[in-house]
């Protein structure tokens, strides 16, 4: 029997420290949003099991081992969302949103999937999320691949990052590549891992996806997509490259980098580290211009990427900081009252202050010092008689005499 006082396996308490982390990146990605014109918006952590079974496809390791479904009271399928971009077309189909199109979307949240936990990878962890509906045309491509770099350079962590970048071509181009891989791969079958003898049936880029030694070795030697665009993907693609040198986005094309759905177009990336190990993706996207429709919308064309929370922090060279108040210790259980009405006054002009009134004297100091007092006022009854109070500057140790105008000067000087 599991100890149920203890976390479940793979969902972290979000301690203050690592709390705090976690807003410094979020703050960050939502000044970046604002300067891209992005408006933050969110969609429910649950969603009916069919927005993203039908979405993700049901070859995906996602689908098929790491959703959370589970049956709710009416007999639906419900599922903990196990990324952004499947609610957030819904979100746009349901709310009947493509009149306000060309729409640049930013959430974040928590995010599920069923995994071994590691460094960078647990069972509830948390994104940022930017989707782009509307993004017609290869600058959009650019755009958002710049304002990915942006983030990532205003996080401090893009000198450790390299930007791997892809097309995937057209339909036409996809449906070419397609054939050489069944050719291909069709060749190898009995070597192939039972789950990619399968996606050979049903999906066959989703071979190049898979974490198979056995596929790997295969997939070392199989045909690369850039050999079967349409000229008309060439362009679009070349006209990204272009954009993004004008931009100062450097890149590393990488030929094997695919997303497997139909839905999938053109350029794709991931944005990887080798300083977090195994899981060397920080950022990944691509566009999507044809999800919407599978999903019963209007044709849209889009664009999107998300980003770990964990994976950003654990790159950080973060320090947690918190506000220090100004603590009133009162001397004597008679002036407690006094204290309280001062700490009420305080906090009314915005500052942080606290009573502190548990145990002796150096008790009381005990835990100023636990709570990062930056100021200690002392109100004995000789002070209150004649309307001043001691106050300890808890950095030097210097203590003075100062009337309430004073006590207030210093909230007015933003300490």
């Amino acid at each position: 029997m599991s100890n149920n006082l203890q976390a479940i396996r793979g969902m972290k308490d979000l301690l203050p420290e690592d709390y705090q982390a976690q807003s410094s990146i979020i703050k960050i990605a939502e000044d970046v949003a604002t300067i891209f014109g992005y408006r933050t918006m969110s969609t429910p952590i649950t969603e009916y099991t069919s927005v993203f079974a039908r979405t993700l496809g049901d070859t995906s390791e996602v689908v098929s081992k790491e959703m959370y479904s589970f049956l709710d009271r009416s007999e639906d399928s419900i599922t903990l969302r196990p990324e952004f971009t499947a609610g957030i077309m819904r979100s746009f189909i349901s709310n009947g949103l493509h009149h306000q199109v060309p729409l640049r979307l930013f959430s974040y949240g928590p995010v599920f999937r069923y995994d071994r936990p590691q460094a960078g990878r647990q069972r509830q962890f948390h994104q940022i999320n930017f989707e782009y509906l509307g993004a017609d045309g290869s600058y959009s491509d650019a755009e958002i691949l710049k304002m990915a770099q942006t983030l990532l350079t205003n996080l401090g962590i893009m000198d450790d990052i390299t930007l791997e970048l892809n097309s995937i071509g057209c339909r036409e181009s996809r449906a070419r590549y397609t054939d050489a891989l069944v050719t291909y791969f069709a060749k190898y079958k009995n070597d192939l891992s039972p789950e990619s003898q399968l996606r050979l049936e049903k999906n066959p880029l989703r071979i190049l996806d898979s974490k198979s030694e056995r596929d790997k070795i295969l997939i070392t030697d199989s045909p690369l997509i850039n050999g079967y665009y349409t000229d008309a993907s060439k362009e679009y693609f070349d006209k990204v490259l272009r954009y993004l040198d004008i931009l100062d986005v450097k890149y590393t094309l990488n030929p094997r980098l695919v997303r497997g759905l139909d839905y999938y177009s053109h350029t794709a990336f991931e944005f990887t580290t080798d300083r977090l190990g195994t899981q060397s993706t920080v950022l990944a996207g691509g566009r999507y211009d044809g999800l919407s429709k599978i999903m019963g919308g209007p044709e849209l064309p889009a664009i999107g990427f998300a980003a770990g929370i964990e994976r950003i922090a654990l790159m950080r060279d973060y320090k947690a900081t918190f506000a220090r108040p100004i603590v009133i210790v009162p001397i004597g259980d008679e002036n407690l009252e006094y204290a309280i009405k001062l700490v009420d006054r305080l906090r009314s002009t915005g500052a942080f202050a606290m009573v502190e009134y548990r145990g002796k004297i150096a008790k009381k100091m005990q835990n100023a010092d636990k709570l990062g007092a930056r100021y200690v006022i002392f109100m004995g009854s000789d002070e209150i008689a004649v309307g001043k109070y001691k106050l300890r500057n808890m950095d030097d140790g210097v203590e003075k005499l100062v009337d309430e105008e004073e006590v207030f000067g210093l909230v007015l000087d933003g300490i």
